[in-house]
């Protein structure tokens, strides 16, 4: 279903900017939003009401301590990593999360359990999922720059032109059940996270003359096999083992590190992408979109020793 969504609202995110705006896009949400919550009160069951109160100082830290950070990263791009004003909200976002964590501990109701982070193959699966996210959102950030300032591209072909990752991803993603049964969960994801670096790699040598075939849809191909492959079981792995009065604040957690990580990730690509700069508009775009790449694929890299250090951690608890 996130193959398909995410083929299906690239086209139509891109018909919609041709036609109207690209804020036009952000009103699509409004009637999905409105069709999903009738749907929720139709057909899912009510669950049995239990007394309690909301974290409500555990939410506003957690969102405070990591606006603060992206704020902080977003700033260093354009003032510098001394500035007063990047150095600020990063201390600040630190310090908030710092809190956070302490004040989860002493919740009676926590919004995050930390008991969820006991289990180390979730904690991998956790810090693996936001920075896998972050390098895909790289990915979709800076490639659609690419295809429309160098190839001159509309925002219309620019959505059709994630096809050959989009329709992949799909193919691949039917399959993963198949392959689970027989390889196991951890040779699928560490397959997946490979081939999705392999193709992040291969996407970053773009520049001002690199053909859309063989620079941009052959690369493509590989990262949709890769996030077919790996986004099922990372999902698995962050709920795996979870009681079922934590079911809700795991799931939650495995969506919310998705986010936080997207958005973090891509403040530090786009400083990244920033400090590149040829004096030329499309020239500094190709250099640039490059760059972050790069850092994607880094990202990746990462992506792939936190996902080996918990799983060979589990291994060795499960043969004792």
């Amino acid at each position: 279903m996130a193959g398909l969504g995410a083929a299906f609202g690239l086209v139509v995110g891109g018909l919609v900017a041709d036609l109207v705006s690209w804020r036009a896009g952000f009103f699509l949400n409004v009637p999905i939003g409105i069709v999903m919550m009738v749907l929720a009160l139709r057909f899912l069951p009510e669950t049995d009401r239990r007394r309690g109160r909301f974290d409500i100082t555990g939410a506003l830290l957690a969102t405070l301590g990591s606006t603060a950070l992206v704020l902080g990263i977003v700033d260093a791009a354009d003032l510098g990593w001394t500035a007063s004003a990047t150095l600020v909200p990063l201390g600040a976002g630190a310090v908030m999360l710092g809190l956070f964590v302490q004040v989860e501990r002493r919740a009676a109701q926590p919004i995050v359990p930390l008991r969820l982070f006991a289990s180390r193959e979730r904690s991998g699966a956790y810090v693996t999922r936001m920075l896998y996210m972050g390098a895909m959102m790289g990915f979709f950030f800076f490639t659609a720059q690419f295809v429309q300032s160098v190839y001159h591209w509309t925002p219309l072909q620019a959505g059709f032109s994630f096809l050959p990752m989009t329709l992949v991803n799909f193919v691949f993603a039917v399959r993963v059940p198949r392959l689970l049964e027989r390889f196991g969960r951890s040779r699928v994801l560490a397959a997946g996270i490979a081939l999705t670096t392999v193709g992040m790699a291969w996407l970053s040598r773009l520049d001002l003359h690199t053909p859309y075939l063989t620079g941009v849809a052959l690369p493509m191909v590989l990262i949709g096999a890769g996030q077919g492959l790996a986004l099922a079981p990372l999902t698995s792995s962050g709920v795996d083992g979870v009681t079922p009065e934590d079911a809700g604040a795991g799931s939650g957690l495995v969506n919310t590190v998705h986010q936080v990580g997207s958005a973090l990730s891509l403040s530090i690509l786009t400083a990244v992408a920033a400090a590149v700069s040829t004096g030329h508009a499309a020239a500094d775009i190709a250099s640039r979109s490059g760059a972050a790449l790069t850092g994607s694929t880094v990202l990746l890299a990462l992506a792939v020793v936190t996902l080996t250090v918990p799983v060979r951690a589990t291994r060795n608890e499960r043969s004792l």
